[in-house]
């Protein structure tokens, strides 16, 4: 087949440090090369995936209005659908693609939803037209999808054999992701302190909002035990992770999915977390980690982490979270969209 991947312009593909939505782009667009399929994919300008690339996109888009955000995203999606006339299916994962009035019309579309539905985001996708087959992320998401036909349920990958296994030897916890309360690294140092356990984190500061959370609410907490890092890059991210007796992530929201718990479990390590969102879909508790409610349960389980099998959660990982299970699960769905066959699951 002859794809087009069209990602945000957000960030590059892949994203230098900080990134999901990249990050997961990027492993598609390498594994169905891989699988002997053409692909072209529009991407920020400064992009490395080694695929072939849609020519004169714009830089990666840093602004402030919602204003600006749209007009960088329309622009964005106009030309990447300009240069994918000769593809047999677009699969576009930017909000505003899938309504673009200018799209090629006979193009058949893919979208997948990197966000809640329970949010403004289920309220748009309702009003999507039934030329475009929507990918949700977790069975947890889907649930939310009420009034939206979901075509396939189909969980992230990443390219597992790029990740080096680690042996936890650092002893600490590891917590790494957005400096949001939703992620939760307030609640990780609690945890981590409970449990006498020493705690690196690494996390993306962004806009006004990140840094009050952090100064007011982080930061204080900081000491000789909590120890921030900063944003990392993806070597010195996967030394973080595989360094550690278990990977601290205490979701504070329904989060659709949660690539950063299989990145861990790809090192080996085990995750610590709450029971939010996708989590029971990656994390088998007491298995290849432990998934818990309060501040106690997640110490309790934070010193039981470090007796599990590392060897269980790396085979978690190979088997369930792989590029090369993403990509069939992709290249089946694409199949059935082009022989006109549209599976619907829940919505």
């Amino acid at each position: 087949m002859r794809i087009g991947l069209i990602a945000p312009p957000w960030l590059p593909v892949p994203p230098p440090r900080y990134g999901g939505t990249e990050v997961v782009v990027d492993g598609l667009a390498r594994g169905l090369v891989a699988a002997g399929h053409e692909v072209l994919l529009a991407a920020p300008a400064g992009s490395t995936c080694p695929v072939p690339l849609v020519p004169d996109m714009p830089k990666p888009s840093i602004g402030t209005s919602a204003t600006w955000f749209a007009g960088a995203e329309l622009y964005h999606v106009g030309r990447a659908y300009a240069a994918m006339t000769d593809m047999d299916l677009v699969h576009d994962h930017t909000v505003a693609g899938p309504f673009f009035r200018y799209r090629p019309a006979a193009l058949p579309v893919v979208t997948t939803s990197h966000g809640p539905f329970s949010s403004h985001l289920g309220d748009l996708y309702r009003l999507m037209g039934p030329d475009v087959s929507m990918v949700a992320i977790s069975h947890r998401q889907a649930a939310d999808a009420k009034g939206i036909s979901v075509a396939r349920v189909i969980h992230h990958g990443i390219d597992v054999d790029a990740v080096p296994v680690g042996d936890g030897s650092g002893g600490y916890a590891a917590f790494l992701g957005r400096m949001s309360p939703d992620k939760g690294p307030r609640e990780a140092i609690l945890a981590a302190r409970e449990a006498g356990f020493r705690l690196l984190m690494s996390a993306r500061v962004q806009g006004e909002e990140e840094a009050d959370y952090f100064d007011s609410q982080v930061a204080p907490l900081l000491g000789p035990d909590v120890e921030f890092l900063g944003e990392l890059t993806a070597a010195e991210k996967y030394q973080l992770m595989g360094g550690a007796a278990a990977f601290l992530n205490p979701i504070q929201w329904p989060e659709p999915f949660g690539l950063v718990m299989i990145e861990a479990l790809a090192t080996g390590t085990p995750v610590v977390g709450t029971g939010s969102g996708a989590a029971p879909e990656i994390v088998d508790d007491g298995v290849t980690g432990y998934l818990r409610g309060t501040i106690r349960e997640l110490a309790e389980a934070l010193v039981l982490a470090s007796a599990l099998d590392r060897r269980a959660c790396r085979q978690s990982a190979e088997t369930r979270f792989s590029i090369g299970r993403m990509v069939a699960d992709h290249v089946s769905l694409y199949r059935e969209v082009l022989q006109g066959r549209l599976p619907q699951h829940g919505g």
